[in-house]
C-alpha cells in the first residue's frame, strides 16, 4: 500500500518561512518523479515545485523563495519556504509520479497540510 504522508505546515507571518516534509511508504522511492502543489480556496491546484533526480522545477510564482530537495534514503521530500506571502495560504500536497519512456504509470497523492499566511 502507498502513503505519503505529508507535515510541517501552520500558520506563518508574512515574510516567515515554513519547511514541508512529505516521507514516502510502498515506492520505490527514488525513480519517481516527487512534486509538491498547492490548492488555494476556490482556486485551481497548482504546481509548486518538481523534483527528478538530481533536479528541480519551480512554479514561476514560488522560484528565488522556494527550495524542494530529496533525501532518497529517508524516502522523504522536502519544501523549503521563505519569504511566505499572503497568497501562499492553501493546502499543499505531495504528489509522486512515476513515468517510463511511454509515459505516466503511477500517481499517488498525499492528504495535504494546512499551510496559512497571516499579515
Amino acid at each position: 500500500q502507498v502513503q505519503l504522508v505529508e507535515s510541517g505546515g501552520g500558520l506563518v507571518q508574512a515574510g516567515g518561512s515554513l519547511r514541508l516534509s512529505c516521507t514516502a511508504s510502498g515506492i520505490l522511492f527514488s525513480i519517481y518523479h516527487m512534486s509538491w502543489y498547492r490548492q488555494a480556496p476556490g482556486k485551481e491546484r497548482e504546481l509548486v515545485a518538481v523534483s527528478i533526480n538530481d533536479k528541480a522545477n519551480y512554479g514561476d510564482s514560488v522560484k528565488g523563495r522556494f527550495t524542494i530537495s530529496r533525501d532518497n534514503a529517508k524516502k522523504t521530500v522536502y519544501l523549503e519556504m521563505n519569504d511566505l506571502k499572503l497568497e501562499a495560504t492553501a493546502v499543499y500536497y505531495c504528489n509522486a509520479r512515476l513515468i517510463d519512456a511511454l509515459g505516466p504509470r503511477e500517481n499517488y497523492w498525499g492528504q495535504g497540510t494546512q499551510v496559512t499566511v497571516s499579515s
